[in-house]
């Protein structure tokens, strides 16, 4: 009888992984391991709204992981505050959403307390990097460990567990799904050689949250019907995204200032509705244009619907184009086209967006509903559901799916079931029939935007999103 298993060993250290982590050791499994192919953590990833159900899932999994967060990003935020100087704008308690003439369409608060005070729990932003130091300084320095990618897991019935094969010391593989796709091409040594080590770790559970590209994903579906469904598919939608534009000429700024960003950092400027009826259609284009908190200087991201070959392996530009093209087609007003014809090439960068459809429908219109679990295996995140940012809801579905499978596993291991594959199973099978058809709810919402189509309809969305009360979901768990 092998004697080195762990209960549980979590694939991917990103925000969900950590969190689930973090949600096992507070219920008492502290037999655990974190793996992650990073070589060493680093700081990537772009800012993310951990919004009211992110929060409140958080907090559910710990108190102390939750304060920590809480802290950290609002600490961030004071402190980008007191260094802006007295003649630089404040940073908006409002994110407002304009129309092309410059018109309220509505705003958003960015108050945590006034997010507090409507659903019961706040909203906070910081960097992505941030969000995992944070949750990674809550666990262990040993039980995460980098330089470990996984290439396999094999199911072990006679030791009721699976072995999780790894290499380390290895070049990783770019992922054209998750990140910024930067257009400088990138010098590689293919004669340059690694030194690979192998390694292997047995569990009794598996939980996969290694992203939207996920090997776990992946290897589950090989040879099975499911099998289509391995890698995510391009969502129609991309963005396009400068990070600063300089020398902007002192009048396109004031004019720019006085009409859209009115002493505000951030503002979403699109048509004045978007009904689920047209999406694809230029009408979808729209700009999030930001001023940096440091030096004031401009910047955007264009999120706007492309095919997916019109984007690829585009020089910046190619990408300044294109952008030019979509604002022209969508008939955005002159002073923002002039403000994007300044943005550097060299700062232009493209992101398309994928997604894992919750619930798909094939050809024959028929539903599939591709299993996020098999065995002792399940998927959590956006390897299960990863989907574009517009409702800011990925780390936020993410944390949700964490806090639902600990729930589970807590309830495994109180009842010594570890060995018992059908109770893994029916636990599995509970997380999927509760989250499938939120999450189906919530990428119609995403890839729609249909909330921002009226004011009832956001309303009516912010309470189900944010307003529900986190703790009564569970108890369907138990």
């Amino acid at each position: 009888m092998l004697s080195n298993i762990y209960d549980v060993v979590i694939v991917g250290a990103g925000p969900i992984g950590l969190a689930t982590a973090i949600g096992l050791r507070k219920r008492g499994i502290e037999n655990i391991l974190v793996l992650d192919q990073t070589r060493a953590f680093r700081p990537v990833g772009q800012v993310l709204d951990l919004l009211p159900n992110g929060l409140k899932s958080l907090k559910y999994l710990d108190t102390h992981a939750y304060e920590a967060v809480k802290n950290i990003a609002l600490g961030l935020l004071n402190s980008l505050s007191s260094h802006q100087g007295e003649n630089l704008p404040k940073p908006a308690p409002k994110w407002s959403y304009r129309n092309l003439q410059g018109q309220v369409i509505r705003s958003i608060s960015l108050s945590f307390d006034d997010w507090f005070q409507e659903y019961g729990e706040g909203r906070v932003s910081l960097a992505w990097y941030d969000l995992q130091t944070t949750l990674r300084q809550q666990l262990p320095q040993e039980i995460v460990k980098p330089n470990h990618r996984c290439i396999n897991v094999v199911d072990e019935p006679e030791n009721n567990c699976v072995r999780i094969e790894c290499v380390s010391d290895t070049t990783v593989e770019t992922n054209p799904y998750a990140h910024w796709n930067e257009n400088k091409p990138e010098n590689i040594d293919t004669d340059f050689q690694v030194s690979v080590t192998n390694q292997s770790f047995r569990a009794r559970l598996v939980v996969a949250a290694d992203g939207i590209n996920s090997t776990i994903r992946r290897l589950l579906y090989q040879d099975s019907h499911y099998e289509d469904y391995a890698k995510p598919e391009y969502s129609g939608f991309a963005a396009i995204f400068c990070r600063e534009i300089v020398d902007v000429p002192q009048e396109l700024e004031a004019e720019i200032e006085a009409k859209f960003l009115q002493n505000s950092r951030i503002v979403t400027i699109c048509h004045d509705e978007v009904s689920r009826n047209t999406v694809g259609e230029m009408e979808d284009t729209r700009i999030i244009l930001f001023r940096d908190r440091i030096n004031n200087k401009f910047g955007y991201v264009i999120h706007l619907p492309i095919i997916l070959s019109a984007l690829q392996n585009k020089s910046g530009n190619s990408l300044l184009e294109l952008a030019l093209q979509a604002f022209a087609q969508a008939g955005f007003p002159d002073a923002l086209t002039r403000l994007i014809n300044l943005s550097p090439p060299d700062n232009m960068v493209q992101r398309p967006y994928y997604i894992h459809r919750a619930i798909i429908t094939n050809s024959e219109n028929t539903p599939i509903e591709p299993t996020w679990n098999l065995g002792r295996v399940v998927l959590v995140g956006d390897a299960a559901h990863g989907m574009p940012p517009f409702m800011a809801q990925g780390a936020n579905q993410g944390l949700e799916d964490a806090l639902a499978v600990v729930t589970l596993i807590a309830k495994i291991a109180a009842e010594n079931n570890w060995n018992n594959r059908q109770a893994i199973a029916a636990a599995f099978q509970k997380y999927e029939q509760l989250r499938r058809p939120w999450m189906a709810y919530v990428q119609e919402a995403t890839l729609n935007r249909h909330p921002y189509s009226s004011e009832h309809n956001w309303q009516q969305y912010g309470q189900q999103i944010y307003g529900r009360d986190v703790e009564q979901v569970m108890q369907t768990l138990v």
